[in-house]
């Protein structure tokens, strides 16, 4: 059952198990992921009442419809978070839903920015033209160097994302510094994880790096992509030339969400997906 959503790799529910603190259990031929404590402790429950509500991911198997409408006739403090708008639909449509008093409300701020790979990576066009103004300026500034990441070039990726979050105060931002933490299980784990990465050094200073991996048998997704603001262009210029040399088979770019930060937003819709991964919330 290969996935769309970005979420749905082991190495990003590894880089994450600490955030959400994961349990998973099987039910039915499918796998389901849930949280005790996220919506305690993160952020509170659609709901409004007192109950301890459980965090559900969709499940994973054939019928991930059946089972999250099993699930409610079972428990009634439950809700399943980034539901695939296919599901969504299914259950739309099912009488159980109805009778259930189920609800279901998109949840933009998690919705996946996809890519066709060749757009993005020759930014052909008109509406590529500030993309490209930008990647040519980091190579007209600066005498670069490009590499693909191993294993002795994670200290180099882990001072940028320190000074990176220094500058934003990422101790004073829940979620940017679990970003953080994230971060680190995967760099400290890169390898055996089986990550795709790539940095960029100027004068062997860490001013850009990413890393990714196959989401699907044709789709790539960028999980990571941090640059030095300094660097003008460093952002155009990491993507770019990661694309050019790492999963160089992948048709789409799968280019995560934005949360909702208006800033990520625009970079990630300046780059013209051509479709969303579309995710609602079941409750």
């Amino acid at each position: 059952y290969p996935p769309e959503n970005s979420e749905f790799t082991f190495t990003n529910l590894f880089m994450w198990r600490n955030y959400y603190n994961f349990l998973f259990f099987e039910y039915k031929d499918h796998l389901l992921l849930f949280s005790y404590d996220y919506l305690k402790t993160r952020r509170e429950p659609i709901h409004s009442d007192s109950k301890d509500y459980l965090y559900f991911f969709p499940p994973i198997g054939p019928h991930p419809d059946q089972i999250i409408l099993d699930t409610f006739k079972q428990f009634d403090n439950v809700e399943f978070h980034r539901v695939p708008n296919d599901i969504s639909e299914i259950l739309g449509n099912k009488q159980d839903f109805t009778d259930l008093k189920l609800a279901c409300v998109e949840d933009r701020n998690n919705w996946d920015y996809v890519h066709d790979r060749n757009e993005i990576l020759n930014l052909a066009g008109n509406k590529y033209r500030q993309n490209r103004r930008w990647l040519q300026k980091f190579r007209d500034n600066y005498e670069y160097d490009f590499q693909i990441i191993t294993s002795d070039l994670i200290e180099k990726c882990k001072e940028l994302q320190l000074e990176w979050c220094e500058v934003r105060a990422c101790t004073e931002d829940e979620s940017l510094e679990a970003e953080q933490d994230a971060i680190y299980e995967a760099l400290n784990n890169f390898t055996t994880l089986g990550f795709s990465g790539a940095i960029l050094c100027v004068d062997e200073k860490c001013v850009a790096y990413t890393f990714g991996e196959m989401l699907n048998k044709n789709t790539l997704v960028i999980h990571i992509e941090k640059a030095h603001l300094e660097f003008e262009g460093a952002y155009q210029a990491i993507n770019n030339m990661f694309l050019k040399n790492c999963c160089v088979n992948a048709k789409y770019v799968n280019r995560e969400q934005d949360l909702g930060i208006e800033g990520l937003r625009r970079a990630k819709e300046s780059y013209k997906p051509i479709r969303m991964v579309k995710k609602s919330i079941i409750y």
